[in-house]
């Protein structure tokens, strides 16, 4: 984990519980945000290059759309193709989905970059508290 985004999105982490069921245990340490359709990532992988779709992010890693499945603990090399400027990250294969996905866990980060993932997951909290509004016709 990254110790200036952990503390800088400390504020986004939120406790899922019922009182009448008790508390829900994760072991995930920061909490996934399902990001807008506008979220890509260009990645790298034991030599293959493949472009997918972020389904939700955190501070500790994201969940992409692939139809292309690499083995668990497998090194990935990230660069996100988004507004917030250059993000680079390395992370390890940590979940399989075989219906189309891979759990990535983030391992690294330039410190350079590591703003920009803030302004990133800022921008995608932000929009999620947004109301959404049906489209003129």
């Amino acid at each position: 984990m990254f110790p200036a985004a952990r503390s800088t999105l400390r504020g986004l982490r939120t406790t899922v519980g019922s009182a009448q069921a008790g508390p829900i245990y994760s072991r995930r340490l920061a909490s996934r945000v399902a990001t807008p359709e506008g979220v890509w990532v260009y990645w790298r992988c034991n030599g293959m290059d493949n472009v997918s779709r972020v389904r939700d992010l955190s501070v500790g890693g994201l969940f992409i759309d692939t139809a292309v499945t690499r083995p668990l603990g497998e090194k990935a090399k990230l660069d996100f193709l988004v507004q917030e400027g250059q993000i680079r990250t390395e992370a390890v294969v940590r979940h399989i989905r075989p219906s189309g996905g891979l759990g990535l866990k983030f391992t690294a980060i330039t410190e350079e970059d590591c703003p920009h993932l803030i302004a990133l997951m800022s921008r995608v909290h932000k929009s999620m508290s947004l109301p959404r509004f049906p489209a003129a016709s």
